[in-house]
């Protein structure tokens, strides 16, 4: 098979390393791709984004297949355009990725489904929102609706602190249309979790279980990030969990989304926060989390193609997936400046030598490019380093020793990836 992966982060790069591992792959291609995929795939010059191009693409390349990575092409209608043009392809439809694509339908929907999640109003009006902030109980969580890169979200510990969110969102439109409208909702307390399932339409098949750091400080402090590192499993997801979520949350999901004349094919991505009361919804992702994906390809034993294959064909009932018992840990390094505006054009060294030659680390890129022959920094999380071991502490500790072999001076990570697993001797 001809496959494409859109997309040019490590996600995309865990898929490539992942896909060009696949007896059916024949031709790996990757758009627009970055430096590391390079290694598993061809590159090809178009942005994730340019729906017209990557159609044309795959008609002149005779494209088989096609893994949609990033959230933003998916609730662009990417999907639907490709299959429009007889090109098979992962991912959900427009309609469907408005489960990530609208906060407030999602949260809505989840009313509707009598689905777990916390307490929530929506707003597309300032004042309003920042009357209701005032008679709400602190903290309180303000949300940009759209897709906002992983910055739209707030919590806020002071009323004053809720009401420059809205302002920054609604009226000096920080992010754009993503920000015209807002959900606000109460602050949940408990632990988070990252819960993935394949989904074909009407039937959602669990996947390894994982976690991730999402604040840009050891010991959770600082403001958020897209992810500062991951390990799998999670042992909070225990098997009484999953079974929860799967009925609580995911199948009631996928039944009313395909109720709704909007059937939901490819990765589902719950955000959970593990409370007191149970396990709630934070908010639905419609692909691959970022960096929970190189965890799960590291640790996956099974062909990962025919899987994604099935969800988009509708037969994932006969698959059954297989997982090493090793825990799979991944550090992500940053660009100083991140989560803020990040330094970019920097020079990594030492990268090709970093693993010294063990097959149980991984090294995927996430924002870089080449310059001359050299990588250079390109974006805030720039680079993950990725390793297998039999707990979360030799894991850990692989990962490590590869990152401190890292020639960068311009990158930070954080030093404390899996602490709580390793607490939980996991």
């Amino acid at each position: 098979m001809r496959i494409l992966v859109v997309g040019s982060g490590g996600r995309e790069h865990a898929l490539c390393w992942a896909i060009a591992a696949s007896p059916l792959c024949d031709a790996l291609f990757c758009a627009p791709g970055n430096p590391g995929i390079a290694a598993e795939a061809s590159c090809v010059a178009l942005a994730a984004t340019d729906v017209p191009g990557i159609v044309a693409f795959c008609k002149a390349e005779k494209i088989d297949f096609v893994v949609v990575g990033p959230e933003q092409p998916l609730v662009g209608g990417l999907v639907d355009r490709l299959e429009e043009a007889g090109i098979a392809a992962f991912g959900p439809t427009a309609a469907a990725a408005a489960l990530e694509g609208s906060k407030g339908f999602t949260k809505d929907f989840c009313a509707r489904h009598a689905i777990p999640t916390a307490a929530y109003r929506r707003f597309a009006d300032a004042d309003a929102a920042k009357e209701y902030v005032a008679t709400q109980r602190l903290p309180i969580v303000v949300k940009a609706d759209g897709l906002a890169a992983g910055k739209g979200v707030t919590i806020a510990q002071t009323i004053a602190k809720a009401n420059a969110a809205i302002d920054e969102a609604m009226v000096g439109q920080r992010f754009g249309s993503a920000g015209a409208e807002l959900v606000i909702e109460e602050f949940l307390e408990g632990e988070e979790a990252s819960f993935f399932a394949l989904v074909d339409g009407s039937f959602a098949l669990p996947l390894a279980s994982a976690q991730d750091h999402k604040q840009v400080g050891d010991g959770d402090t600082g403001p958020n990030t897209g992810g500062m590192g991951a390990y799998s499993p999670a042992p909070c997801l225990t098997p009484a969990i999953t079974d929860e979520v799967m009925a609580r949350m995911i199948r009631p999901t996928v039944a009313g989304m395909a109720a709704e004349g909007r059937p939901f094919k490819g990765i589902l991505y719950a955000g959970l926060m593990l409370t007191a009361e149970g396990p709630k919804l934070i908010e639905y992702n419609t692909r691959f989390g970022d960096p929970e994906c190189q965890v799960l390809m590291l640790r996956l034993k099974s062909d990962i193609l025919p899987a994604l294959i099935a969800a988009r064909d509708g037969t994932l009932k006969n698959l059954d997936l297989r997982w090493r018992d090793d825990t799979a840990l991944c550090v992500v390094l940053a660009a100083k400046g991140y989560p803020g505006e990040p330094l970019r054009g920097t020079e990594i060294k030492g990268l090709g030598a970093a693993t010294a030659g063990d097959q149980s680390v991984q090294i995927f890129h996430a924002g870089t490019r080449e310059e001359n022959g050299r990588i250079l920094a390109d974006g805030g999380r720039v680079i993950g380093v990725a390793a297998l071991g039999t707990d979360a502490a030799t894991a850990q500790g692989k990962a490590y020793a590869t990152v401190d072999r890292i020639d960068w001076p311009d990158g930070f990570c954080r030093r404390d990836i899996g602490w709580r697993a390793i607490g939980r001797g996991g």
